[in-house]
């Protein structure tokens, strides 16, 4: 939001809950699953989406319905080919797209995997406005429905979180999506400070923000503080890469140490000085990405840390 916006957004919820907080909190998480718009600002965003947009221009393209309605669009590469090959998902972050993620469906590509990669709804080629938590996962389970099960799922931020999400069945009535491998870049491992900030920043009182965070469980039939995402990294038992940049400043490293330390399944490849958004392009990161996918080529993964070596370097949010 622009320094305006936001006075007069803080200045509106000042008034709404001084009527009724109920209104206010139901009002801010409406807003705080609004989308951002799909066009890039800037030219460094204009730039980056129209070379991913450019590496997926041959991709087959597909219309993902989500169960209980919305949509969301996916791109295919290395589709209907003989023969068994991997079959790989990739999802983008929170304002992103598939086409941001454009240099990782194609060096995935490269190798000879079937690459399917996820507008979620709101996003990208993907209808709507809106966009929570709930629905990337339905989307996540609709792209396994039409393609088949995935050997392994690569994630950006708020598409890292869900991937975990989903491989944990975290859901009610949306079945676990649980590939062989997992890859999450620059993912927060769970989402409440996400809320108590946003909370923050439109000015919530405790009554409204208890009514904010309420929502979650009534659009999704899980309680905030149950997405914890490294706690199911340690309950889905699968191979799970954390790659992060200490120098991330929209998703704290410390997001990645909680997974570390969550369980012996989980490697930390550390990609310092690569930021939040450089990093799904980063070519150690797609070196280091693609290695641990090889099958039993995952030590050949450029200087990932294994658990064991992690200690100094453990803390806790």
């Amino acid at each position: 939001m622009t320094n305006f916006a936001l006075k007069v957004t803080r200045l509106g919820f000042s008034l709404l809950q001084s009527v009724s907080p109920r209104i206010a909190g139901k009002a801010a998480f409406r807003l705080f699953c609004v989308t951002p718009s799909t066009k890039p600002k800037g030219e460094k965003a204009k730039a980056a989406h129209a070379a991913g947009a450019e590496k997926l221009a041959g991709a087959e393209r597909f219309t993902l319905r989500l169960t209980g309605g919305g949509r969301a669009h996916a791109y295919r590469l290395n589709g209907g080919a003989l023969g068994r090959r991997p079959r790989y998902l990739v999802t983008h972050g929170w304002g992103s797209s598939g086409a941001y993620m454009g240099d990782l469906a194609e060096t995935l590509a490269a190798t000879g995997a079937e690459v399917i990669a996820v507008d979620f709804p709101g996003h990208g080629r993907a209808a709507g406005r809106v966009l929570h938590m709930g629905m990337a996962v339905k989307a996540i389970a609709a792209a396994e429905r039409r393609f088949g099960a995935f050997d392994a799922a690569i994630g950006h931020s708020f598409g890292g979180a869900a991937l975990m999400v989903a491989a944990a069945g975290m859901l009610p009535g949306v079945t676990a999506v649980l590939p062989e491998k997992l890859a999450l870049i620059g993912s927060p491992s769970e989402m409440h400070w996400l809320f108590k900030d946003f909370g923050k920043m439109i000015g919530l009182g405790r009554s409204a923000q208890q009514v904010l965070e309420t929502e979650v469980f009534r659009v999704t039939g899980r309680r905030l503080e149950e997405f914890d995402a490294s706690r199911a990294a340690d309950a889905i038992r699968r191979p799970v890469l954390i790659v992060h940049a200490e120098d991330d400043k929209e998703v704290n490293a410390n997001h990645a140490r909680r997974y570390a330390a969550a369980s012996d399944h989980v490697r930390l490849y550390w990609a310092n000085g690569f930021g939040h958004r450089r990093i799904v392009g980063a070519r150690p990161v797609l070196d280091a990405i693609t290695g641990f996918l090889a099958e039993g080529d995952a030590d050949k993964a450029a200087e990932i840390i294994p658990l064991f070596d992690l200690p100094a370097r453990r803390m806790s949010l």
